[in-house]
């Protein structure tokens, strides 16, 4: 893989990221609701007083003049101040992004441990009983939304069996000082046994509930490739070797049949920073996610726009180093 073609292939990124903020900012633009009344509420000021704190937060000046101030500012990673906090945009997503990388990754360990070996087996097991309840299991895991999936969760384990945390990240005896900023590496770092199980209990739920759709669609994408796969004259030459069925299926059938459950694990790794919206909502967890959804209601353009430019960042790639992990599942792919 040369070194000009993966500088293409990032340059070719910039568009798809202007034409994100653009978007956002239109939209953010067209949203009835002005953040000046929001913010000032029922309060008696002068009109000179809202115009000052118009001209403060950068609302005076003309849509177009401030999406190029924000393009300019975003390209030195300065989003500005946060109209609410009242503090540097980065530090205020700063201070909630570990919470959602955490949740995001635990969702993204449960898919793969459940969706591969499902796959897999459902594959191996074709037209089986348990090929068939896989096949229908996951067609349930995608269609539940994930709020009502979430809250039915917290009744059945929480409120019912009271057996998993209703809200939140951890409980206040399980705070340690904070080393990588994820919680459940944190408390192993720090000997804090007690207090890994208790983050761990805190995560279950929610990313189980946002890890689920994923699931449901790996599952179903690694199923059809192993198939495809099976059917191969390289597999049946295997087989004609003598080879043990655990090493055709291990070493040469899933190696190639994960090159298109890359792909969508890939898309689908991205989708989970935007369902995560709705996920830390119902569970409050104290990610980005929540705070982008608290940031709608109260108009706070900058953090808004700087949490999506981020999330169409990670996006882009992710899907960028998926295209470069095929090149290591399969040489004969080329970007």
């Amino acid at each position: 893989m040369k070194l000009g073609k993966l500088f293409e292939r990032l340059v070719q990124l910039l568009p798809v990221l202007l034409g994100v903020s653009a978007i956002v900012f239109i939209m953010m633009t067209l949203t009835p609701g002005d953040p000046v009344d929001i913010m000032l509420g029922d309060q008696h000021v002068t009109e000179e007083q809202e115009q000052a704190l118009r001209k403060d937060m950068g609302l005076d000046l003309p849509p177009l003049e401030r999406f190029v101030k924000f393009i300019g500012n975003a390209a030195t990673g300065n989003f500005g101040l946060s109209f609410y906090h009242r503090q540097p945009v980065m530090e205020v997503i700063a201070s909630r992004l570990p919470a959602t990388i955490e949740l995001s990754l635990a969702a993204l360990v449960f898919a793969l441990a459940l969706s591969i070996p499902l796959g897999v087996i459902a594959a191996v097991k074709k037209n089986s009983l348990l090929d068939r309840l896989a096949t229908v299991s996951s067609l349930f895991g995608v269609s539940l939304p994930g709020f009502w999936f979430g809250i039915l969760l917290l009744m059945l384990f929480a409120v019912h069996l009271n057996v998993l945390p209703v809200s939140g990240r951890a409980g206040f005896s399980s705070e340690v000082p904070p080393i990588t900023y994820l919680l459940l590496i944190d408390t192993l770092l720090h000997g804090r046994f007690d207090a890994f199980g208790d983050a761990l209990a805190h995560i279950v739920l929610p990313a189980v509930t946002l890890g689920l759709p994923m699931a449901s669609i790996l599952m179903r994408v690694t199923r059809a490739s192993m198939l495809e796969v099976l059917e191969q004259d390289y597999i049946t030459f295997a087989e004609a070797k003598g080879l043990s069925r655990y090493k055709i299926l291990v070493k040469h059938a899933l190696k190639n049949a994960l090159i298109p459950t890359v792909t969508v694990a890939a898309i689908e790794t991205g989708s989970l920073l935007g369902g995560n919206m709705v996920v830390e909502t119902v569970f409050g967890w104290p990610g980005l996610g929540r705070l982008v959804v608290e940031s709608i209601f109260v108009r706070n353009y900058p953090l808004i726009q700087a949490a999506v430019l981020i999330y169409a960042v990670t996006y882009v790639m992710l899907n960028f180093f998926a295209d470069i992990l095929y090149t290591v599942l399969n040489p004969r792919v080329r970007l």
